[in-house]
């Protein structure tokens, strides 16, 4: 998870911020009859319950505390064993809540008991949710549907037959981030939105494909693009993966389609390196508007829906390990290394 309007400068693609009572009469006037075929809602903020509290007892990433950010890591960090080691822990452990989290989704629940639900379960395994007051995000993971491209706040809006909804879940604990997200679909989703889902998740694949020692980050975001593109999506590319340990956001930045003309995207991926792949497919537009009533939530301008998956990799000295695999396929990922 990270905030897209960060984005911006970076990028070409015509991103921007407006207000929440401008594009509500602008995306219903525009893509009514759009929705009404593709048998699926459009998505605008409802009401929020309170903040949730999080317990002395666990241990709290600094701007938690603070309410500050503070300066963004410019160096790119390779991690030593024994951070490896934590983070494997705790990417483990965000992938249980994610899994845990999707299983209790169903038509009627609403994105708000889908927070309270992550919320206990990150304290009862005494982490921290990473998302909670970064920025002042309000909530403790990130729930975007339909055409909520991602940030979306949970509320008290329920999921309906037909949604589908990417759970973003980000734990910190023993000092360290691990960072997975996942589309599910809700009830009977249309074709065209089952293949969306799909493509997504190859598309993330795709980009983890190229992740080894020597190889450029650029190689991530063309091999994204390229499988989008061949089965008719688009990539948004106002949103990056990014560098992650013992602060939520570091260097390098990994784009999800290729620009020649940004700095990291020419740099060569070293064995340490951990980083998150997330890209986000869209079955129409790859603009999105980021809504001035939250600051958050970023939404397609023509309506359309979008899909995203998310690992956390480690590079190692000949690929790269995924450390927010399912437990089995982890598992069997490492008994293979040690073998």
């Amino acid at each position: 998870m990270r905030r897209s309007i960060t984005y911006c400068m970076y990028h070409t693609t015509r991103t921007y911020r407006t207000s929440l009572c401008s594009r509500t009469e602008c995306l219903v006037s525009r893509i009514h009859k759009q929705c009404r075929r593709g048998k699926f809602s459009i998505v605008l903020p409802h009401r929020i319950t309170p903040t949730r509290s999080v317990p002395d007892s666990i241990v709290k990433p600094s701007y938690a505390i603070s309410g500050a950010l503070g300066p963004k890591p410019v160096e790119i960090d390779l991690k030593t064993e024994e951070q490896i080691n934590v983070m494997r822990k705790t990417c483990q452990l965000a992938r249980k809540i994610l899994d845990a989290a999707g299983q209790e989704l169903k038509v009627g629940m609403m994105t708000d008991e889908v927070d309270e639900f992550v919320h206990q379960m990150c304290i009862d395994n005494g982490s921290y949710p990473s998302p909670l007051l970064y920025n002042k995000f309000p909530k403790s993971i990130c729930t975007s549907v339909n055409n909520v491209a991602c940030h979306g706040i949970p509320d008290l809006r329920p999921l309906e037959d037909g949604d589908i909804i990417n759970l973003d879940i980000t734990i910190f604990k023993d000092g360290m981030h691990g960072d997975v997200s996942k589309t599910y679909k809700v009830g009977s989703v249309d074709e065209k939105g089952r293949h969306l889902v799909d493509v997504a998740e190859k598309c993330l694949y795709a980009g983890i494909d190229q992740c080894r020692p020597g190889q450029k980050i650029i190689a991530i975001g063309t091999a994204i693009r390229d499988l989008a593109q061949a089965h008719g999506f688009s990539v948004i590319p106002s949103f990056c993966g990014h560098g992650i340990g013992s602060a939520f956001h570091t260097p390098p930045e990994i784009l999800h389609v290729p620009m020649k003309d940004f700095e990291s995207q020419q740099v060569k991926m070293k064995e340490g390196m951990t980083f998150t792949i997330e890209p986000i497919l869209s079955e129409g537009t790859d603009m999105v508007a980021i809504l001035e009533e939250d600051g958050w939530t970023a939404v397609s301008e023509d309506g359309s829906r979008s899909a995203q998956f998310e690992h956390t990799i480690l590079i190692t000295s000949d690929g790269c390990e995924i450390l927010t695999l399912p437990e089995k396929e982890f598992e069997n990922t490492i008994m293979v290394k040690k073998t």
